[in-house]
């Protein structure tokens, strides 16, 4: 039993920054063996997007691994602290989101979310069931449970109470609701990124100060975007979205840096770290993306991008599929369209600032010539090839 325990340390400490403790890990899962009880896993998430991307997929992943070891993951929904809003890594107060808001978001997580967790495996909690319960005097009684000065040991609300930045009273309440949320399940093992230490610790402190068996806490790095710089976000246009087609998600892939590889590597596949190091750089991109991809959309699909991108960016191919877009005559004006409305209407950009600041970083082509003018109005009188970015082909066709 020791030497499967020590196999298992080995699985879960991959990618991982830190374990609060290892000992305290080790003691629970010797537990659960001589008990034969599974744990209990607990990650939270603030429906504050309705999308999500790998980034996410990181804390996802590493619960699946617990699945696999024969636990259970309590995915609680944080339906009543996203309309406070997380104050971690915020240098401002958060827009509080309504209840139509969050609902909306809720909406479409679950679906997202069994995409990697096992289901049978899986409970799903909001914490407004019991939130929305507590009395006031509750409340009081868990604010009295932690002081100001240890709040403040926070970097981000060290820093902005230096700068003389608002904190309100519902963000120092933030934590604590999270930690609450640790005490009402009775986590075992609590999985968070590195921004998240501050609360998940405290979740550690309410749990001892209510009596129960401290939590241990996993923290999970943040995955920076396809940038190379940011942390993936899809208000930073660096993302790769969960349910995004086969097709973009291993363009996307291919588009990041090299340096990223081993991040990438050992926080979104299983492959061996140094599988990446024995391969040709592009290969090995190529393997991480065709890996990421197997993973959502099967063997045969995967096969199937990685060869349609391999004609396109090696062999100069267009895509075999490649979208045929007949203009309506009501969209053109004296034979012309303006180029920024044509990438609108192909939904290869969802705004007019966006279409604009692809063109203005030279990611916009016609029939191979280099698009410069965001203002450009483009005479239709013949078929002709419009490229977006990588990966985003339409035959421009008129309308007869």
């Amino acid at each position: 039993m020791l030497k499967k325990i020590e196999n298992e340390l080995g699985l879960i400490r991959r990618g991982a920054i830190e374990i609060i403790s290892e000992e305290e890990l080790r003691e629970k899962l010797k537990a659960s063996y001589e008990k034969k009880v599974s744990l209990k896993i607990k990650a939270g998430f603030d429906p504050s997007a309705p999308d999500l991307h790998l980034g996410h997929t990181v804390l996802f992943r590493k619960l699946r691994l617990f699945q696999e070891l024969g636990h259970t993951v309590y995915f609680l929904i944080g339906d009543f602290t996203a309309r406070i809003g997380d104050p971690s890594g915020r240098g401002a107060t958060r827009k509080q989101l309504s209840r139509e808001e969050v609902a909306k978001n809720v909406a479409t997580y679950e679906r997202q979310v069994f995409r990697i967790l096992d289901k049978k495996k899986t409970e799903i909690v909001y914490n407004s069931s019991w939130c929305e319960a507590m009395k006031f005097e509750d409340v009081l009684g868990l604010a009295s449970r932690y002081t100001v000065a240890r709040l403040l040991e926070r970097d981000d609300f060290a820093k902005r109470y230096k700068e003389n930045k608002p904190i309100t009273m519902l963000e120092f309440l933030y934590p604590l609701i999270q930690g609450y949320d640790s005490v009402v399940l009775d986590a075992d093992i609590e999985i968070g990124g590195t921004d998240q230490k501050f609360n998940l610790l405290v979740g550690r402190e309410l749990m001892r100060d209510y009596g129960k068996t401290p939590q241990v806490v996993i923290t999970m790095p943040l995955l920076e975007g396809t940038d190379g710089k940011d942390k993936m976000s899809k208000s930073l246009n660096n993302y790769v979205g969960v349910e995004e087609s086969a097709k973009d998600m291993f363009g996307k892939l291919m588009s990041i840096p090299d340096e990223l590889m081993p991040k990438y590597y050992e926080l979104l596949t299983e492959l061996p770290i140094e599988l990446r190091k024995e391969l040709h750089p592009r290969d090995a991109k190529v393997k991480l993306a065709r890996e990421i991809v197997r993973q959502y959309y099967g063997e045969k699909e995967a096969a199937k991008v990685a060869e349609d991108f391999d004609s396109v960016f090696k062999k100069k191919e267009l895509p075999k599929d490649i979208l045929e877009y007949r203009i309506p005559p009501a969209e053109l004006k004296d034979g012309k369209i303006w180029v920024v409305k044509l990438i609108r209407l192909l939904s290869f950009a969802s705004t007019n600032a966006e279409a604009r600041r692809l063109i203005e970083q030279g990611g916009v082509t016609i029939d191979g010539g280099k698009v410069t003018n965001p203002y450009l109005e483009i005479e239709v009188k013949k078929p002709m090839v419009l490229k977006v970015g990588k990966l985003k082909f339409a035959k421009i066709l008129l309308h007869f």
